[in-house]
């Protein structure tokens, strides 16, 4: 029996039991959807459906970009699957994320240096991607960014949310390759034609229209716009610098006891300014990730402080812009309107959209 056989019994019950959240009641109108490592499901999902369809066999290597737990997600279940895997990453992997990578059997290859600035992080990594497929005489890439499984993969979580809650009315998703937001959004949708989707995204992030330049946030925006993220789902946009998600974190532990990652902390803190604005309306926000990752920075006060995280004016809400080229400063809002991408930009040009 081949190894991607022989390890299905020991990935459904060590694995299965961390793919969906727990949903918790945050506030007197606000829940989070708190996962373990949210971006664990797309992987099971899609190498899975790769095996299942044949695209997948014993021998092939799965090859692919990642900025961190997108990659833990295939680590966890190509180690327990037998499966040969390569991630390419960025400095933006720190070394104990990347002990654990490789304690789990992935070869990690980390893009730095000049072709970071010539090309962006981005690209450089699916640059190097490409290099090292034509190296290998048998390759799987799971291709997050652009392969539609991503958002389907989701479908579960929508469906956990309607057993656990009902209906609601509004969704806060942070946004990175757009799979969770396309995914749960559009089958909630579905459903409710009226509830509201509410990205969160960060200033030096190009995926709504914003300028693109530098982000200390990472996990959270991306510098090129993935295929998957449907951008007409999209009701409103939030862009939280680094400072004010970080804080945001900080105190989503300290007053919820969840000890969640940055991206988490940017979701709740949109989430609870939008439930106290519509306090009749029932909010959802997703929190991708635990904070065991940031325990020596985000839930560090040293760092905080070294970096100037602790002396930054807390805002008391977000700046509403009239187009997203305007987003600067800690926090940011737009009414993106269920628009596409090109029809917003096209505002900004004078274009009649």
């Amino acid at each position: 029996m081949s190894p991607l056989h022989t390890s299905r019994r020991a990935f459904t019950s060590v694995v299965d039991g961390h793919v969906l959240p727990k949903v918790i009641q945050v506030g007197p109108n606000v829940y989070g959807a708190a996962f373990h490592l949210m971006k664990l499901l797309p992987a099971q999902f899609i190498l899975t459906s790769a095996i299942e369809t044949g695209e997948l066999t014993p021998g092939t290597t799965v090859v692919e970009t990642t900025s961190g737990t997108f990659g833990l997600g295939l680590a966890m279940v190509c180690r327990l699957k037998g499966i040969p895997l390569v991630l390419v990453g960025d400095p933006a992997i720190e070394p104990p994320l990347r002990r654990r990578l490789e304690a789990l059997g992935a070869r990690v290859s980390i893009v730095s240096g000049p072709a970071l600035h010539a090309r962006g992080v981005q690209q450089a990594r699916l640059d190097r991607v490409a290099r090292i497929q034509a190296r290998l005489g048998s390759y799987f890439t799971p291709g997050q960014y652009d392969n539609p499984l991503n958002p389907v993969s989701y479908g579960a979580v929508a469906e956990l949310l309607l057993e656990s809650m009902g209906t609601f009315d509004a969704l806060v998703c942070p946004v990175g390759s757009g799979g969770s937001s396309s995914g749960i959004g559009s089958y909630l949708r579905a459903l409710n034609p009226r509830m509201k989707l509410i990205g969160v995204d960060t200033p030096g992030s190009v995926l709504f229209g914003a300028p693109a330049g530098s982000r200390q946030l990472r996990g959270l925006g991306n510098g090129l716009v993935p295929p998957v993220l449907e951008h007409t789902l999209f009701d409103e946009v939030h862009w939280l610098d680094a400072s004010v998600a970080f804080r945001a974190t900080r105190r989503l532990h300290a007053e919820h006891c969840l000890y969640m990652g940055p991206t988490s902390g940017a979701a709740h803190h949109v989430a609870e300014w939008y439930a106290r604005r519509n306090p009749d309306l029932r909010v959802v926000a997703l929190f991708p990730d635990e904070g065991h990752r940031y325990t020596n920075t985000v839930h560090n006060d040293v760092w905080l402080r070294r970096n100037g995280h602790l002396t930054a004016p807390w805002p008391d809400g977000p700046r509403t812009l009239d187009h997203p080229a305007e987003v600067a400063g800690d926090w940011s809002r737009f009414a993106w309107n269920r628009r596409t991408r090109e029809d917003v930009v096209a505002l900004m040009e004078g274009v009649s959209a």
